[in-house]
């Protein structure tokens, strides 16, 4: 079913509408409710596959769904329709306003609505891509503060790796930060590479969501295996930047294994031909990010590395 979760009008007598589609089986007396939330930023499409599979799969086995499945694509309708990452007219970073404000600007508003409709839910995941620059693999961010009530989650996920952050670095302006301080268990998933979508990345995190739905009891179908993920805790993360100005090219497999030394990928002078870094791998370890956009400048990030727990 198609819900209306906020609506705001425009100029040009147009309106800001941000929808849900809700997937339930009616004969529940008893429901658990999974949210799954993306579109945040205009120019990171990877969830847009994601809800879309995921909606077409549901809707066809609502027979074997228990409770309410909400699904978001578009939380910054606005920023998709122009390809910004953030909210057009007031260029604002909609994952730095939460909880928003109903007395605030339309960005406020928008964001105070989108919390109120998610409030209550047991799990909200919420999918992000990285920007143009960067690739990464499937993955999920929760911070040390989170770690235990979220981990047992992150773990069914079918992800690589579930990447713990320090207290320090989470932002109390993001939606997922938001939810957990309100009860909801909030899971941020960073995948693939902005404005593109990786289909296998997609697919792989919609089997893990049919997953972690099956453990919660919420899906009696049969679900594929999904993969143990790297786990970081104790464990360092190596960043390979940039000596020197150039084009990028990576030597490495994005998501491969790689040793101390190895060399990651080699810049290059397009005007002499000249190759100006070879950029070593600093750690031994998963490669995780590796740099997608090809224009390089002094200290640009290259790759990050999850190190091997004992290098």
């Amino acid at each position: 079913m198609i819900q209306t979760v906020c609506t705001a009008a425009l100029p040009v007598t147009e309106n800001l509408i941000i929808q849900k589609n809700r997937i339930e089986n009616n004969s529940d007396s008893v429901k658990k409710r999974v949210c799954i939330v993306t579109g945040t930023h205009g120019d990171e499409l990877e969830g847009q596959y994601v809800c879309a599979r995921l909606a077409e799969f549901l809707s066809a086995h609502k027979e074997k769904i228990s409770g309410i499945v909400d699904i978001y694509p578009a939380l910054n309708p606005l920023g998709i329709d122009s390809v910004t990452r953030g909210f057009p007219l007031f260029d604002l970073d909609m994952n730095r306003i939460f909880p928003g404000s109903l007395r605030g600007s339309l960005a406020e508003a928008t964001a105070h609505e989108i919390v109120r409709d998610i409030e209550g839910a047991d799990i909200c995941i919420d999918i992000h891509s990285s920007n143009i620059f960067l690739r990464e693999i499937p993955q999920i961010r929760i911070s040390e503060q989170t770690e235990e009530s979220l981990s047992p989650f992150a773990l069914l996920l079918n992800v690589d790796l579930v990447w713990v952050h320090p207290a320090a670095t989470v932002l109390e302006s993001t939606l997922a930060h938001t939810l957990n301080e309100r009860g909801v268990k909030t899971l941020v998933v960073e995948m693939g590479v902005g404005m593109r979508i990786t289909e296998s990345y997609c697919d792989q995190l919609v089997n893990g969501i049919l997953n972690l739905l099956k453990c919660l009891g919420m899906y009696s179908g049969d679900v594929p295996t999904v993969k143990k993920p790297v786990v970081s805790k104790d464990r360092c993360v190596g960043f390979l930047n940039s000596d020197a100005a150039g084009i990028f090219i990576p030597c490495a497999a994005h998501g491969s294994r790689v040793n101390t030394g190895d060399i990651i990928g080699k810049v290059i002078d397009p005007l002499t031909g000249n190759t100006v870094d070879n950029a070593m791998a600093p750690c031994s370890g998963l490669l995780f990010t590796l740099r997608e956009y090809p224009v390089v400048y002094g200290g640009s990030l290259l790759a990050r590395i999850m190190g091997d727990i004992n290098d």
